[in-house]
């Protein structure tokens, strides 16, 4: 392994990518510890010193800024208002004709798509910037810390913060499409993968801290087991065996091959855990804005909000966590993977399923093998998603529990996907890759 790895560094076109890589993931990292114009950057460690590091409901949003989040940097946003985008125009194929048209055109519709995105992403980043600045002004970004973040509350300053944070989220964006580009892998989910890795000693220093060595090597074994099971499943598919017919073009045989179709079993990666838990982030911030005044009492259903969905080591909280996973899993896999469209293109190339007929059959039979794999995949979500909340039961862990949930899944993903990348660029040079 070391030895590909010095392989790739020796390969002057791979070693130009790697550096580059690595510059652009520097410059995301020091940005997250910049402070914002206007913000006061000793009152934000001394709350974050506290122990203030809850977050609120942003408690997601800050795992994928880094942590700059709750510091109020220039990259406080980080790359989730381009997440949401590209869910959002993902999703509107299916609302809006024109962009399944658009998707369907090849190349040149989907890049206005991505052009659509990019809009999008500055549009959400100005909404979030506008939202974290005003839970900022009223101390609801660090609750229990009487030190004023932005002692400045003039409509200037209010207005230039504002206008920081959108920025800084177009320069992740940017960054992060430089680095698919003349980098290695994808920039955007290699920002997202370095914001997550950066919690990391953190999160292990507070544990070894809190707990003691014990429950620290206890982490570190579940954290080896997390991973081998989420190497497994990523890397488990179910081939379904394609065969197409041999036709005469002029006079050339085209055609007779065998191939497959690769069902993966977790088919909708990260993204279920990411809608659940932004629903169960809605009930929080509806009993937030339900508060009773003074002198007058708490109101039965935000009482029951408060005390049974913003718990995450509740029962009810779990249980309803993970049936919303199983819900939106094959809720995002029947929008994204499309039987009758695979079927169709199968056929107009002459290729088919052995034992099954073209046309409706295999998109039933193509449907039938998608539902039932599908749900083996959502178990496998649900339960890697509740390993942090299961932790905080057992061991007494924060919810920032690094092994498990929403980061150890685009942490494999990603690692996977990109030293996939690196080897491929490798074999294209050299008989070896980085996998053996």
């Amino acid at each position: 392994m070391l030895s590909a790895f010095g392989r790739a560094f020796r390969t002057p076109d791979l070693r130009r990518k790697l550096l580059f890589t690595l510059g652009i993931i520097t410059i995301f990292r020091l940005g997250a510890f910049i402070p914002s114009p206007g913000v006061n950057y000793q009152n934000v460690q001394q709350c974050l010193h506290n122990g203030q590091t809850s977050g609120g409901l942003y408690q997601l949003v800050n795992l994928f800024s880094g942590g700059a989040l709750l510091q109020v940097s220039i990259f406080a946003l980080g790359i989730m208002p381009y997440i949401t985008a590209s869910i959002i125009v993902q999703l509107l194929r299916v609302v809006i004709p024109r962009f399944q048209e658009l998707y369907e055109e090849g190349a040149s519709g989907q890049s206005k798509l991505t052009q659509y995105t990019r809009y999008l992403t500055i549009a959400l980043g100005l909404l979030n910037a506008t939202t974290l600045v005003s839970l900022a002004r009223s101390g609801q970004l660090l609750p229990g810390c009487a030190l004023p973040i932005i002692p400045d509350s003039s409509i200037i300053t209010t207005i230039l913060i504002i206008i920081t944070l959108t920025a800084g989220t177009g320069l992740i964006m940017w960054m992060g499409e430089l680095v698919t580009e003349k980098g290695v892998g994808n920039g955007m989910s290699l920002l997202i993968f370095t914001s997550i890795a950066a919690q990391f000693p953190t999160s292990l220093g507070a544990i070894w801290t809190s707990q003691g060595p014990g429950t620290f090597f206890l982490v570190l074994a579940i954290g080896l087991v997390t991973v081998a099971l989420v190497v497994f499943v990523e890397q488990s598919q179910r081939r379904v065996p394609v065969q197409y017919a041999k036709r005469m073009i002029g006079r050339r045989t085209v055609g007779g091959t065998s191939t497959y179709i690769p069902i993966k079993v977790n088919m909708a990666g990260v993204i279920p855990v990411i809608f659940a838990s932004s629903m169960l982030y809605l009930p929080g911030l509806i009993s937030q804005f339900n508060q009773p005044k003074a002198g007058e009492q708490l109101q039965p259903w935000v009482e029951w909000i408060n005390n049974n969905l913003t718990r995450g080591d509740h029962p009810i909280y779990m249980a309803l966590y993970f049936a919303m996973i199983v819900f939106f899993t094959y809720f995002y896999v029947a929008i994204t993977f499309n039987p009758e469209e695979v079927s169709d293109n199968m056929k107009k190339y002459g290729g088919f399923i052995p034992g099954i007929r073209a046309g409706k059959p295999t998109a039933d039979y193509l449907q039938y093998v998608l539902s039932r794999i599908t749900l083996p995949g959502a178990f496998y979500l649900g339960f890697v998603a509740l390993i942090p909340l299961i932790a905080l039961v057992l061991i007494n862990a924060n919810q920032n529990f690094p092994f498990g949930g929403t980061s150890i899944l685009i942490m494999v993903g990603v690692g996977l996907e990109t030293v996939k990348q690196i080897d491929a660029q490798l074999q294209q040079r050299h008989y070896e890759g980085l996998l053996r």
